[in-house]
């Protein structure tokens, strides 16, 4: 894969990166008018789907950073976004160009204050894996294998004005209005503060841990703080695939079955027992070993769940709940979603749209056992964020919905459904949490 010599780092080459791939873009609608008037709207669509997806893509992949994580997040909206995006900004998970050798040897020396190899018996500065914020590397010291994260140049400054450069195309595709809508966008500006904060990885990772370690089927690294620093962590080197390319071979039902075990009950465990959960569940994140043990990285993203959040979210989960209007509704004003000021029409909408989706979403937790291999769930789930993406009575309201908290709560339980739909597990213990 081609490696970069250089991050814009400033605000305004980072300005100017997204200037000119909106440019792109308006060529790319230019010929997309042209396409139509001589092909199907369909295939022209398409195609401007595809040529915007790529272009785009590879103008985040060279910003990095925010920038890319944003493009992360949204490849997780499979009922949102067009395929063509899904797709390509997907790779943004564990596939994206890595910094150039020496490009790598100087971040570690301006982050550490020495050569990596003062520091280890050996270093590969040739990355194994690249992500949208940080990239590894394996070394060696007294014979024992680490992996070695190093944060990309230019990431942790670069935070509030890459969301202010990206702000206007999620207010638009979500639908965001009012004056309160700056609480979501300060929420993921604070938990970016966070991930590109690595001395807090390396201390969220080991509680983690330790509070994990017993749920069966399920593995950590160890972490090594005399080797990290602020933008450096390094810990064991774990051997396993990407859980994409696992599932993608894997015929073993049993093994399937197991692993979707481990991951819920690792899910499960943390919020109901933690309080506190790993909210960036893609497939870049978890690796599956040759035993068949699921291997959980990067806990750079934790979200704390307030008690004040917790107990009407998972009330709401309670069918007995959702099917009573008085608690229902009850339940939708403590978590913002209904607000005060709400005129008569939207109350009704969004009571009936919410109650549309949570009856559909929280299906899982209506059984002791759920089968997650399931299509027929996971496409009425895509059915039913298409009908709300598409709906004009929708794009006329405040999308502006809802508890900040939700941001990373929803992307959690989207990020872990998809990752079991992913593994076909079966036969999964819902509750299994409790006896652990």
């Amino acid at each position: 894969m081609k490696t970069i010599d250089s991050i814009p780092i400033t605000k305004i080459s980072r300005a100017s990166k997204l200037v000119s791939t909106g440019a792109k873009v308006g060529v790319n609608y230019l010929k997309y008018y042209g396409d139509k008037m001589v092909n199907s709207k369909e295939d022209a669509k398409e195609r401007l789907n595809q040529n915007n997806a790529e272009d785009i893509y590879d103008s985040l992949k060279t910003l990095k950073g925010s920038a890319l994580k944003v493009a992360q997040m949204l490849s997780m909206e499979k009922s949102i976004l067009p395929q063509a995006y899904v797709e390509k900004f997907s790779l943004s998970q564990f596939s994206v160009p890595p910094l150039s050798p020496p490009l790598v040897i100087k971040t570690f020396k301006k982050y550490f204050g020495k050569h990596p190899e003062e520091l280890f018996d050996t270093f590969n500065a040739t990355s194994v894996n690249a992500a949208s914020i940080g990239q590894v590397h394996i070394a060696e010291k007294d014979g024992k294998k680490f992996a070695v994260k190093i944060q990309y140049p230019g990431v942790a400054e670069s935070i509030a004005s890459d969301l202010a450069l990206v702000k206007p195309i999620a207010i638009k595709m979500f639908n965001i209005k009012g004056k309160d809508s700056d609480k979501y966008f300060k929420e993921v500006e604070n938990k970016l503060t966070e991930e590109t904060n690595y001395l807090l990885e390396i201390q969220q990772s080991k509680d983690v841990v330790e509070a994990c370690k017993h749920i069966p089927n399920l593995k950590f690294p160890n972490y090594y703080e005399e080797f990290s620093s602020e933008r450096i962590i390094t810990m064991d080197y774990m051997k396993g695939e990407h859980l994409s390319e696992f599932v993608a071979h894997n015929t073993d039902q049993e093994v399937s079955n197991k692993l979707g075990q481990a991951l819920w009950d690792f899910y499960m465990y943390q919020i109901h027992k933690l309080k506190k959960v790993h909210a960036d569940p893609h497939p870049g994140n978890f690796l599956i070993s040759k035993e068949g043990h699921l291997i959980a990285l990067d806990f750079g993203c934790m979200k704390t769940i307030p008690e004040t959040f917790y107990k009407p979210y998972f009330e709401l989960a309670d069918k007995a709940c959702i099917d009573n209007p008085d608690a229902f509704s009850e339940k939708m004003y403590q978590l913002e979603i209904l607000k005060s000021d709400d005129s008569k029409e939207e109350i009704e909408f969004f009571s009936a749209m919410f109650h549309e989706l949570l009856s559909l979403f929280t299906q899982p937790f209506q059984k002791e056992i759920f089968d997650f291999s399931n299509p027929d769930f996971f496409n009425q789930v895509a059915e039913m964020g298409q009908k709300y993406s598409k709906s004009t009575e929708l794009r006329n309201m405040n999308g502006n919905r809802g508890s900040k908290h939700f941001i990373y709560i929803n992307r959690t339980f989207f990020g872990l459904y998809n990752l079991m739909f992913d593994l076909k597990a079966e036969n999964i213990k819902i509750n299994n949490f409790t006896n652990l």
